[in-house]
């Protein structure tokens, strides 16, 4: 069974910038779109990037384009997202997984932006 773990997360001034891995057991990995959510606390997870098979298409929630992008290593099985201009309301655990949810879901990152 596929499992995901999720890193790079931490405590960001406003303005700042990380990128986060996740890195998946499995060669599978590579067969499917990937997503990079997010649940901040009291509110639903939500889909924050995705990223096709083969790396080419992104798409990404309003609130994050032009600040946050989205690749993969299919050689890696690890996704990452580069996260710039990184803004109060962007605080929340970050995790990876299919757009399907087809993989459990792991323990996620905490990203916590704040001066």
């Amino acid at each position: 069974q596929v499992q995901l773990v999720e890193s790079g997360g931490g405590l960001v001034q406003p303005g700042g910038s990380l990128r986060l891995s996740c890195a998946a057991s499995g060669s599978i990995f590579s067969t499917y779109t990937m997503g990079w959510y997010r649940q901040a606390p009291g509110k639903q997870r939500e889909l924050v990037a995705t990223i096709s098979r083969g790396g080419n298409l992104a798409t990404f929630l309003e609130s994050v384009k032009g600040r946050f992008t989205i690749s993969r290593d299919n050689a890696k099985n690890t996704l990452y997202m580069q996260m710039n201009s990184l803004k109060p309301e962007d605080t929340a655990v970050y995790y990876c997984n299919t757009l399907t949810s087809a993989f459990p879901w792991g323990r996620g990152t905490q990203v916590t932006v704040s001066s």
